[in-house]
């Protein structure tokens, strides 16, 4: 792609948001489209996710349609104050996502495809940093565990960030876009051989080079039974390739979902297979508003995984919407561009690479603010739990959390590492232990994001265990 064929996307607005649920109601009734000058169409989903269509299960309302143009190179929707011809009525007489939509999707799977089975041979030949990993401090067994891990399959590794979360013991993983298998790897060691770890990538040559390595990576672990699984097929349809409902304690994604044009339907079979108490955690790309036609139609971009990216702020409504507890926000790193003409396109539009934690939880009766005490003993956290951007647990010391952290710790794997007790209560305590003061919640990627280059600037580089950490591959 020539400069000819790029250009520059002007200044654009996040959107209101509180104007936006008004006139949608939050996914509320269908708004009017007809002929008459001024008749609306439905109010969109947020950017990314994917419009209802029939059998799709939904907790509340029918999600309003998709009335995006097909990807790539589709003009924008007729305006005219969506009057006369208006799309959205073909959509709605069609019932679902129609044609359009589903010839969209086909084409970004192959696009994407080729992106990472033929164009990428290895990280370096990426154009953004979107999914390069960037240097942290990481626990000691899970560097030994990377460490094990086959030359060529770290070589055809392309994440954005390190998802091996805490407290894997005996656990069933499933990764969603595995890719070559990197850390399905790490994490088949880390499981044990009583636990198991699932990949599924929908780019068969990366499936070839995963399930090329599981004899020589079990022979390096001392197991006697395979523990990992790579499967071809598409993160959106796990029912297809036999993913069974609550089959997982935890679903793992690295710079995955942006990729698929549906969000709403892979946060939907994450929820249909996840336990009671189970976590999705995941790191993934979002940008700072929704993104305008000539960045969500631009084939490189979605390759390096800023075309599909979601509007941070639709994270949160999708996840209410299917069931998940709110999204618990863990690090943060602001994403750069090395390409001018992609930096050309993209404008004043900024993007932000971010790990979160969404729980599916039982359905109990309503939680209230708690105090907790960490016990400790953790793999690799024995004395210290950092559990997300707002909540530190150090060993045998007392901290008040909100209600929903509360109901987390009560009904997921981390209920037997913790004493959770009302407010009030008298708890154990150790010699200098005290409750910490309530702070507000971080929920903005973007601002932590700034936060954590804020403190990397401050701190050197020469410093053993600083903040600038170490690199993990």
């Amino acid at each position: 792609m020539n400069s000819n064929s790029l250009f520059l996307v002007g200044k654009t607005k996040e959107r209101d948001d509180t104007a936006q649920q008004e006139q949608s109601g939050l996914w509320g009734q269908v708004g009017d489209c007809g002929e008459a000058p001024g008749g609306r169409c439905p109010p969109r989903e947020p950017a990314g996710a994917a419009a209802w269509s029939p059998g799709r299960p939904t907790p509340r309302e029918p999600a309003p349609q998709d009335i995006r143009p097909a990807w790539p190179g589709a003009g924008p929707p007729e305006r005219g104050a969506w009057g006369a011809g208006c799309r959205c009525t073909q959509i709605l007489e069609s019932g679902g996502r129609g044609d359009m939509a589903a010839s969209r999707d086909a084409e970004i799977w192959k696009d994407v495809q080729t992106y990472y089975g033929q164009v990428l041979k290895k990280s370096g030949d990426l154009q953004t940093s979107a999914c390069v990993t960037t240097a942290r401090l990481v626990p000691r067994h899970i560097q030994e565990a990377l460490r094990n891990v086959h030359e060529e399959v770290t070589l055809r590794y392309y994440g954005c960030g390190l998802v091996i979360p805490e407290c894997l013991e005996n656990c069933w993983i499933l990764d969603l876009g595995s890719g070559s298998g990197r850390d399905c790897y790490a994490l088949s060691q880390l499981v044990g051989e009583t636990g198991h770890v699932t990949g599924i990538d929908m780019t068969e040559s990366q499936v070839e080079v995963a399930k090329k390595y599981i004899e020589y990576h079990m022979e390096k672990y001392g197991f006697q039974t395979p523990n990992v699984t790579f499967l071809h097929g598409y993160i959106e349809k796990l029912e297809e390739i036999g993913i069974k409902d609550e089959s997982y304690d935890i679903v793992i994604s690295n710079c995955v979902i942006n990729l698929v044009p549906d969000k709403q339907a892979v946060l939907q079979e994450v929820y249909r297979v996840l336990k009671h108490g189970g976590e999705l955690y995941f790191s993934d790309v979002y940008a700072s508003l929704e993104l305008p036609e000539e960045i969500r139609t631009h084939k490189i971009l979605w390759g390096e995984c800023l075309g599909g990216a979601l509007y941070w702020k639709d994270l949160a409504v999708l996840a209410q919407k299917i069931g998940f507890c709110p999204p618990r926000l863990v690090t943060a790193n602001l994403i750069t561009v090395q390409n001018k003409e992609l930096e050309r396109v993209i404008g004043d539009c900024r993007f932000v690479s971010a790990t979160f934690r969404l729980f599916k939880l039982p359905k109990t009766g309503p939680a209230e603010r708690c105090q907790v005490i960490y016990n400790g003993g953790i793999t690799g956290h024995e004395k210290e739990l950092i559990f997300d951007a707002n909540f530190t647990f150090k060993e045998g010391e007392i901290i008040e959390v909100d209600k929903e952290t509360a109901a987390i710790l009560k009904n997921s794997r981390f209920a037997k590492d913790f004493l959770i007790r009302p407010i009030g209560e008298t708890l154990p305590t150790c010699s200098g232990c005290s409750a910490l003061e309530s702070k507000g919640i971080i929920t903005d990627p973007f601002m932590l994001a700034g936060q954590s280059d804020s403190m990397k600037s401050r701190c050197s580089p020469d410093v053993a265990g600083g903040c600038c950490g170490i690199t993990y591959s």
